[in-house]
């Protein structure tokens, strides 16, 4: 009676190393492709989302806009009461003015200082980064 040894065993039924390589290769490309399958699919459904909400902002946008031009209206018209019609209609047009002017001003001043837009902190960072780099290089 023969004892079968470790080294009689049968392996055939067992794949090799490079079939297996070859499966989780394979396995890891469709994985990928399913990932990315399922990304586009989630882009395109955000981004239709991201659309309706834009369009939906752009409404409301829309319907303030007139909402503020009745209250200009609401203005010139309660001036009107005291005033010529003409010199509240001029008075409520100079203050508009003046609110385009300040907000202008403000918001160029704003922008001058975003300009250009150059990430200064992570530039700095990364050349200390290479710095260090450089310097732990020449010990």
């Amino acid at each position: 009676m023969a004892i079968e040894t470790p080294s009689r065993v049968n392996h055939a039924a067992e794949p090799s190393v490079a079939e297996l390589v070859r499966r989780a290769s394979d396995d890891l490309s469709r994985l990928v492709r399913d990932e990315l399958q399922l990304a586009k699919l989630e882009l395109a459904h955000k981004g239709k989302e991201a659309g309706l909400g834009a369009g939906l902002l752009g409404g409301g946008a829309g319907f303030a806009f007139f909402g503020v031009a009745a209250l200009v209206t609401t203005a010139i018209l309660g001036l009107a009461t005291v005033l010529a019609p003409w010199l509240s209609a001029l008075i409520v047009a100079v203050a508009l003015f003046v609110i385009a002017a300040v907000l202008a001003l403000v918001g160029r001043s704003r922008l001058r200082k975003s300009v250009p837009p150059v990430p200064e902190e992570a530039l700095a960072s990364a050349k200390a980064d290479i710095n260090k780099i450089k310097g732990s290089m020449h010990r």
